[in-house]
């Protein structure tokens, strides 16, 4: 693994951050039917799954990244769910 895969992962884990910070905030401030109660834990499942995949040993033949690479786009698809229900009112 180089610094630049490093780098990235860590760009990629403050991003993903900022903006679960940022659909707590909308969740916090839009109607109760639009909270994504399964969506939020499925998101916090994933974010497991993917510190579980990084803390593993690399290898794999590749299966590590690729896995690693599917489950945070699974991430960004959960959280377009979340973002998409929040102002449709998709609880």
């Amino acid at each position: 693994m180089t610094n630049t895969n490093a780098s990235r992962r860590d760009a990629l884990t403050v991003v993903l951050g900022a903006g679960l910070g940022a659909a707590g905030l909308v969740a916090a401030t839009s109607p109760a039917s639009a909270y994504q109660g399964n969506m939020e834990h499925a998101l916090n499942q994933l974010f497991g799954a993917l510190e579980s995949l990084r803390r593993a040993v690399p290898n794999k033949g590749g299966h590590r990244e690729r896995a690693i690479e599917f489950v945070q786009q699974a991430i960004g698809e959960v959280q377009a769910g979340i973002d998409f229900a929040a102002p449709n009112g998709g609880g």
